[in-house]
């Protein structure tokens, strides 16, 4: 249910994503050249996908934090109804 609050109380974990992934993609890094130098190519490919999915995510967090803020509701639109008889 909304409570008409959000607008002005909502925060985002984007950055928090963000050095989340950075955090990652470095140790997928490090991980598949390390497993790749000790001769495990087996842990070099899991690290190595690790590493894309780590990229790809932090592709996609800055491309929402340039997007910029979206549109929220202002204090003007009154909070929903919540439902008179919710499905079961």
């Amino acid at each position: 249910m909304r409570t008409g609050s959000e607008p002005m109380t909502a925060r985002s974990a984007l950055r928090a994503r963000f050095w989340l992934s950075l955090w990652g993609l470095t140790w997928a890094i490090f991980g598949t050249a390390a497993f790749a130098l000790v001769g495990r190519i087996g842990w070099a490919i899991a690290c190595g996908v690790l590493w894309l999915v780590a990229t790809i995510d932090m592709i996609m967090v800055l491309r929402h934090i340039r997007q910029g803020p979206h549109y929220q509701p202002g204090p003007d639109v009154p909070p929903y109804e919540p439902p008179k008889n919710p499905p079961r």
